[in-house]
């Protein structure tokens, strides 16, 4: 099954550098990141990162080494060590792609951001995101599975999933959580799509510009919510960034908010379309699991995790050493860029059974496909009921639902390594 290279400058790298093996003599380091074959299986070139060991080295697009975490154990040990830094501003900071380092933004909330600073954007989202609220918004969830797949049924006998179902499933999840205007999330989800996959490979400023569409949007909207309250995430976050007289005690300012808003809703929606894509493409390719989960519902909560843990969407995750740390042998150099798979810990043969094998009955709970430690995806318990909610609703009303080209033509999402799985699902009833 073949993944679709996406602009240039997003291609996997195909750099070499000379390694400097603390154990033996000099090799050549691989380059990363790596294409995905498949959408849900891990690129070739990871049997050999697992043949080093649980950290070898990597040489990203300008040549520069990297370390490459791929031992469960070991990602479980670093990624809450507050002597790694997901600080993007820090000038020795790993980005993946050579546009990822020259378009970079202020560091993201979230996402390129360390403790105490990291800590205050967190408090601010905990509660929107707590079981209690997305339990809440469940029945939403129902209704607008429903609604999709009624106009996706009724426009004839083939779609895209991705774009008639898994897309705005997500996305529509996300802005009613957030509070957004049902009139503008068209519009939104449009720009959220550029910024991470601009359609005109010669035209690099069009993600950044797509970003500043977001966050201008955003601004106003927030604007707005400050004279006339609502009752979404949104507004709940902007009582708790204020207090009475206007001032800000949680370290997060209004402006603050208007880009952990674009991160949420750029990176969270992309990531659950495509992990509830991908997943409809491994069940069509595993009949024997796709028939236990249809004839059992009270599977999908583990074939969940079972499918994410396989999928590992957001793979690479990325930090800098700000400290010497001494692990399994190796020293991380303070400056050195640590690069952690979420894929290959999640395939760790010391970690799992069987790894690379579909397992829907599999007790998956224990995997790290949405991070582990300070920086765990907030959003997790949306993603979860969303995939519960897509694939039970899906499985249910479109019985004879089949790939409508071969597996070998589906089109994988741009390999960047921030986002692997499908970039369509053309399907047919």
């Amino acid at each position: 099954m073949t993944a679709t290279a996406g602009t240039p400058a997003d291609t996997p790298s195909t750099s070499t550098a000379e390694q400097t093996d603390q154990t033996g003599p000099a090799v050549r380091a691989p380059g990363f990141p790596m294409e995905r074959a498949c959408p849900y299986q891990t690129p070739p070139g990871y049997d050999r990162l697992r043949e080093s060991g649980p950290l070898s080295q990597v040489a990203l697009y300008d040549g520069r080494l990297v370390w490459l975490v791929s031992g469960n154990a070991e990602g479980r040990a670093l990624l809450p060590d507050p002597r790694l830094s997901s600080d993007t501003d820090r000038p020795d900071f790993p980005f993946l792609t050579e546009r990822l380092a020259s378009q970079r933004f202020d560091a993201l909330p979230l996402i390129g951001t360390d403790d105490p600073e990291h800590a205050h954007q967190r408090k601010l989202l905990t509660s929107g995101f707590g079981i209690r609220r997305i339990a809440a918004l469940r029945p939403y969830i129902e209704r607008t599975a429903e609604a999709l797949l009624d106009r996706m049924v009724g426009g004839g006998d083939r779609a895209d999933l991705v774009t008639a179902y898994t897309l705005p499933l997500a996305s529509d999840s996300t802005f009613a959580l957030l509070g957004v205007p049902e009139e503008d999330r068209p519009q939104l989800d449009a720009w959220s799509r550029r910024a991470l996959f601009p359609a005109d490979a010669a035209d690099a400023d069009s993600p950044a510009q797509a970003f500043q569409d977001i966050l201008d949007y955003l601004r106003d909207l927030i604007a707005r919510r400050e004279r006339v309250p609502g009752d979404g995430l949104i507004d709940d976050m902007i009582a708790s960034a204020r207090n009475r007289d206007g001032a800000d005690p949680g370290g997060v300012d209004l402006e603050g908010l208007v880009t952990i808003c674009s991160v949420l809703m750029v990176g969270g929606n992309e990531s659950t379309s495509s992990t509830i894509a991908t997943s409809v493409l491994a069940l069509l390719e595993h009949p024997d699991q796709l028939a236990a989960l249809r004839n059992d519902a009270s599977l999908t909560a583990g074939a969940v995790e079972e499918l994410t843990r396989l999928i590992s969407v957001t793979d690479a995750l990325q930090r800098v050493a700000t400290e010497d740390i001494e692990i399994a042998g190796r020293t991380i150099r303070k400056g050195d860029g640590v690069i952690i798979s979420t894929m290959l810990m999640n395939r760790d043969p010391n970690a799992w059974e069987d790894p690379n094998v579909l397992d829907i009955r599999r007790k998956a709970g224990r995997h790290v496909a949405f991070g582990y430690g300070i920086h765990q995806c907030v959003g997790q318990n949306l993603a979860r009921a969303e995939m519960e909610i897509a694939l039970n609703t899906l499985l249910r009303r479109v019985p004879s639902l089949r790939l409508s080209v071969s597996p070998e033509q589906v089109r994988g999402s741009v390999p960047h390594a921030l986002l692997g799985g499908v970039a369509e699902l053309p399907v047919a009833w």
